[in-house]
């Protein structure tokens, strides 16, 4: 991982350098913009079609039927010339329609952790009656099997994307395709999303020991102060364990030998602080307070989280792991 201050090299790319006032043509495109519930509608100045390569040899193929037909005066040649290219242009058509007036929205999936895939939902709304066939939708460079769309209905496509560092992950945009009916054509659009996935640090392989202090539910004399009996969760079996404190119920169900904790048991508390873990990159600092969170957690340990300008009380819970983690990823991105 490099610092901050490393240099960058860059290898001459060998193409001609694009002049500065002129803009990408990816940028001219038009796209469907979101409304305020996230819903882009697809309208009919947004879509974009072209000939595929079957739709070229057919048009090639009638040209020459064309020629020929003129030339020895043939009227039943001009007849089929004239039938096929009046199906073209009505597929033409019909594969503009595919895409006309359909609702796309996108949403976020579950965190995962830098280094993992980011998954988007993406919802496929049809309003007309009619189906709609061979939907394509594309996320960057990666395909997706086609989708049928019945009328009045709606599709939901799962779609991913790799990620590299911690933070929000957006998923600007999502393309649909469509050949429908003949694969003469090829049409698309260009839908805004306003989906993204929260990234999680990648966690380090090694981190410091945790720093086990005693609890502040201990008495000034070392006996157990109020709520020492509370019930505060359950963790996996340990050799030496009290069999009283076993929970027979969770291993009736399947689920292993299940040790529960109770106020008494929880002798120590964990306070993970950013300022106290050493390194110079803080990436890779991060990345150490990110295994100690996981290894905090598994261990049923009540800890607290202390970032510059940000302090999590002790908890315990998937829940406050979860907050523990957003906190580690959002943290300096505003």
């Amino acid at each position: 991982m490099h610092s901050a201050t490393s240099p960058v090299v860059t290898k001459p790319s060998g193409r001609r350098p694009r002049a500065p006032g002129w803009p990408r043509f990816d940028a001219l495109l038009r796209r469907a913009p979101c409304d305020a519930q996230g819903i882009a509608r697809i309208a009919a100045r947004q879509i974009y079609i072209l000939p595929t390569a079957m739709g070229l040899g057919l048009g090639l193929v009638l040209t020459l039927m064309l020629v020929g037909s003129l030339n020895y005066q043939n009227n039943l040649g001009l007849l089929f010339t004239f039938l096929f290219a009046a199906v073209a242009l009505v597929a033409m058509h019909h594969t503009w329609y595919a895409l006309l007036g359909l609702r796309v929205q996108a949403r976020g999936g579950a965190p995962v952790f830098a280094g993992q895939r980011a998954s988007f939902g993406v919802d496929v709304h049809n309003d007309r009656r009619g189906p709609r066939g061979d939907l394509v939708v594309r996320v960057g460079s990666e395909d997706h099997p086609p989708v049928y769309l019945p009328g009045l209905d709606l599709a939901r496509v799962q779609v991913g994307l790799p990620t590299a560092r911690r933070g929000w992950l957006a998923l600007p945009e999502v393309r649909i395709d469509t050949r429908y009916p003949l694969g003469l054509f090829r049409a698309w659009c260009y839908a805004r999303t306003e989906a993204r996935v929260l990234v999680y640090p990648s966690p380090a392989r090694q981190a410091p020991e945790l720093p086990l202090a005693p609890a502040r539910r201990l008495g000034a004399e070392g006996g157990l102060g109020q709520g020492a009996g509370d019930f505060v969760g359950s963790r996996g079996y340990r050799p030496g364990d009290p069999p009283r404190h076993l929970d027979w119920k969770a291993l009736a169900r399947g689920r292993g030998l299940v040790t529960k904790q109770f106020g008494g048991d929880q002798a120590v508390e964990v306070w993970l602080d950013l300022r106290q873990v050493q390194g110079s990159d803080l990436e890779g600092r991060l990345a150490q307070l990110c295994r100690q969170v996981l290894d905090a957690a598994g261990q049923g340990l009540a800890f607290g989280l202390r970032l510059p300008g940000l302090e999590i009380p002790l908890g315990l819970g998937e829940e406050h792991r979860q907050r523990c983690l957003a906190a580690l990823a959002t943290y300096g991105h505003g």
